[in-house]
């Protein structure tokens, strides 16, 4: 709104760039245009305010279908001022030049009549379209209406308006109506929504059913694959025994072989020993032999020696060195009786024994 300034009994007003300021002087118009800034006399005065920019008027109305139903649309219409100053002869639009604001309420009168042109243009095509065409299709066909309708009628024109565009929101029914509408288009929902529910079971079942039986694949071929582990381990088993069983054998054989050469090498050993033991026994005793046998050619000579010496005595040394040979070997000599045949002559041989060594002497 416009600005008013008193400065005693001259008045400065300023407005908007998007308000049109009429000012009359004495019956006059006297300055016309958007965004003035002026002196006026306010007892010589009469100012007008237009605003210029666009504005939107919400519509709300009820009507009657073809088929006797009460409908309901909201909209939006989007106006504008073309001819200021002609729209300021038809609607007065003068400002209190104290405070600026309108003294009556241009704006509001403006709204109404728009809003009952535009009910009446969709009035005309409600009152003859059936209700469930009205729901489908009503928004777009009722907006054409109502722009056809503004486009024909001189009324905007002749009032300096125009229209600028028209937006409907919303047709809805009465709410009994709606609900009545609405049962079916539930109702198939719902059965979309069961279907959609049975489907997710039967699907879920299908992949619970494909699961156990992946599981029960699962397991037969863990079934499968642990018998042909067993059997494996059986073979590997086997083939492991069959293994020791020819290492041992082959370990058997050697030790066999390995004991039957140390046997053959004992027994050579033992041989060679046995010979070795044989020959030195031979050599031994063909050297036992031989000194045996010089021994006793050495005695037998010795003993024919000495038979020989023996052979020339007389028999009183005979007898002699026979006493002192049997007196040698006795060690005790408890009795002796020596007779008269036996003592005699040998001491008169003594005697003549040592009568000759002494004549020798």
């Amino acid at each position: 709104m416009a600005q008013i300034t008193r400065l005693g009994i001259v008045r400065h007003l300023r407005s908007d760039a998007s308000a049109h300021v009429l000012l009359w002087d004495r019956g006059r118009l006297r300055r016309s245009g958007r965004g003035l800034s002026f002196f006026f006399l306010p007892h010589a005065a009469s100012v007008a305010e237009v605003p210029a920019d666009d504005r939107e008027m919400p519509i709300l109305f009820h009507g009657r279908s073809s088929d006797f139903q009460d409908v309901s649309v909201q909209g939006v219409v989007t106006y504008r001022v073309a001819d200021p100053v002609l729209l300021a002869e038809r609607v007065d639009f003068t400002i209190d030049l104290a405070r600026g604001l309108y003294l009556r309420q241009p704006l509001e009168r403006l709204q109404l009549q728009l809003s009952q042109l535009a009910e009446q243009f969709a009035w005309t095509l409600v009152a003859r379209t059936p209700v469930r065409e009205i729901l489908a299709e009503g928004s777009e066909r009722i907006r054409e209406r109502i722009e056809e309708g503004f486009a024909a009628t001189g009324t905007l024109a002749e009032m300096g308006l125009a229209v600028a565009s028209v937006r409907v929101g919303a047709v809805r029914p009465a709410p009994d109506l709606e609900k009545a509408l609405e049962a079916p288009a539930r109702e198939r929902i719902q059965q979309q929504a069961d279907e959609a529910a049975f489907a997710r079971r039967a699907l879920a079942v299908e992949k619970e059913r494909a699961i156990q039986e992946n599981e029960l694949k699962n397991q037969i071929e863990l079934s499968r694959r642990q018998e042909e582990l067993i059997a494996q381990k059986g073979q590997n088993a086997r083939r492991q025994a069959e293994e020791e069983a020819e290492a041992g054998r082959i370990g058997a054989e050697a030790k066999a072989r390995r004991q039957g050469i140390e046997a053959a090498a004992e027994a050579g050993r033992r041989r060679t020993q046995a010979e070795a033991e044989a020959h030195g026994t031979k050599v031994l005793g063909e050297a036992e032999a031989e000194a045996l046998e010089k021994g006793e050619r050495v005695r037998v000579e010795s003993e024919r020696a000495r038979m020989d010496a023996y052979r020339d005595m007389p028999a009183d040394v005979l007898l002699a060195l026979a006493a002192q040979a049997f007196a040698a070997k006795l060690e005790r000599i408890e009795h002796l009786n020596l007779g008269e045949s036996a003592l005699g002559p040998a001491l008169e041989r003594l005697v003549e024994a040592g009568a000759r060594r002494i004549g020798k002497e």
